[in-house]
């Protein structure tokens, strides 16, 4: 039995309130997936805290829903349809590393090359790249403040927003909000101490992940992320999109073709015509197992 083929197994007659998942990772950033296209009860905010906590659930920096597309969704031919909850309960709009993840099993699924799913952000398409290697075309970028959103009309070009060594950051939106700020060393370390007061500053009313790049030569970025809701993730595909697009519009770097080099390892981004990305990285699967329906702290894990 195949990732996929576990995860959409109806729950025991037995046992109805055990409820399958599966746990993968892309570049150790990890994801507790559902597949909920026959269940009809949502995971409410305690549920989502609980199933991602590494102490008496699963564990995981997002849940992942797999849900029927809607109306418009299918009309736009996505297959299905990915929810993005943070490990606050909070549903975000769009992660690139959680798409690969749930692209990996849907294209297991229909076994094909080519696959479009539905998130809040838009339908984006994903496709097979090499041995659990997944593209994922994402965008557009925007530089918009409404868009963002920032609280105010201002240059997200040049942020007016200092916190130690971060200055001059980038504004950008690609689904999610992000800031990117260039450093000339890229110390990780301090990445805890100085992006909190960013990602909370009323400037960003939604809040917003901060990212700390240092450019390595004109193809290549490190790249460490604080994402929201305040954590240090070993990678962000999305911040690694945004951190491509803003080092090539302040001509930091001088390919369309960038290596986005992170903690837990790299993504390729492609940067395209009409502000769009294709980012392309691998994937992992960690274990699959049952959640205890209305008592998500207990995960039964029965394969590694």
């Amino acid at each position: 039995m195949n990732h996929i083929e576990f995860l959409s197994q109806p729950p025991s007659v037995d046992a109805p309130r055990l409820w399958p998942f599966v746990k993968m990772h892309g570049l150790e950033n990890y994801f507790v997936i559902v597949d909920r296209r026959e269940i009809a009860k949502l995971f409410d905010v305690d549920d989502i805290v609980r199933i991602c906590s590494t102490s008496v659930g699963a564990g995981g920096e997002q849940l992942l829903s797999i849900e029927r597309p809607s109306d418009e969704g299918r009309k736009a031919g996505a297959y299905a349809q990915m929810r993005i909850f943070n490990i606050d309960g909070k549903e975000v709009g769009a992660c690139g590393n959680a798409t690969r993840c749930m692209a990996y099993l849907l294209l297991e699924e229909t076994g094909t090359e080519e696959v479009l799913v539905e998130t809040k952000s838009g339908v984006l398409q994903c496709r097979r790249a090499g041995l659990q290697q997944i593209s994922v075309k994402l965008g557009p970028i925007s530089l918009d403040w409404q868009q963002i959103p920032v609280s105010r009309e201002i240059d997200t070009r040049h942020l007016p927003l200092t916190s130690g060594p971060l200055s001059n950051g980038v504004a950008l939106n690609i689904g999610n909000p992000h800031v990117v700020f260039f450093v000339d060393q890229l110390v990780v370390d301090d990445i805890p101490t100085y992006a909190p007061a960013v990602q909370n500053d009323p400037l960003f009313p939604e809040g917003v992940n901060v990212g700390m790049a240092q450019i390595v030569d004109q193809q290549t970025i490190r790249l460490a992320v604080w994402e929201r809701p305040g954590i240090l993730t070993k990678a962000c595909g999305t911040g690694a999109c945004v951190a491509a697009y803003a080092a090539k519009m302040r001509g930091l770097v001088n390919s369309p073709k960038v290596t986005v080099h992170l903690p837990a390892g790299q993504l390729q981004i492609e940067l395209i015509d009409n502000d769009m990305v294709i980012m392309t990285g691998p994937v992992a699967f960690c274990c699959h197992g049952f959640i205890e329906g209305g008592n998500p702290s207990t995960s039964v894990l029965v394969s590694a």
